[in-house]
């Protein structure tokens, strides 16, 4: 009974996005430490792990969902905007890591509320 709580597609979903979140922060934490790096290329999200993601959610199909992992990889959209060949931008990954923070926080919450009502199940007490 309680497996079928933890394994509804909304759920899940809601996990892999925590997990993308994750690995996106990591990648930001790279990007910035790397600054100075010459020929260093920017990190982020796989764009396809996104792609599939919606597709699966839209399949709701939770067993689709949970085998999707996030993956790391160069991000081809960044342009070289110094002599070095960086493409991280100060300003553009302090940007990403103020929305990724955002996005983290209500994904935690989503999750939170969940396990919340659970409990509300279980004890019958709110606090």
């Amino acid at each position: 009974m309680i497996d079928a709580l933890f394994n509804q597609p909304n759920y899940v979903a809601v996990k892999k996005m925590l997990d993308a979140t994750l690995m996106r922060h990591e990648a930001i934490a790279s990007n910035l430490a790397n600054i100075e790096t010459p020929n260093y290329k920017r990190l982020d999200v796989t764009p396809s792990f996104e792609s599939q993601l919606r597709q699966a959610i839209g399949g709701g199909d939770s067993e689709q969902i949970s085998a999707l992992e996030p993956q790391l990889g160069i991000d081809t959209s960044a342009v070289c905007m110094r002599n070095d060949g960086n493409t991280v931008q100060l300003e553009s990954e302090l940007l990403k890591l103020n929305q990724n923070t955002l996005e983290n926080a209500a994904e935690t919450q989503l999750v939170t509320s969940s396990l919340a009502k659970l409990r509300v199940a279980i004890t019958g007490n709110p606090q």
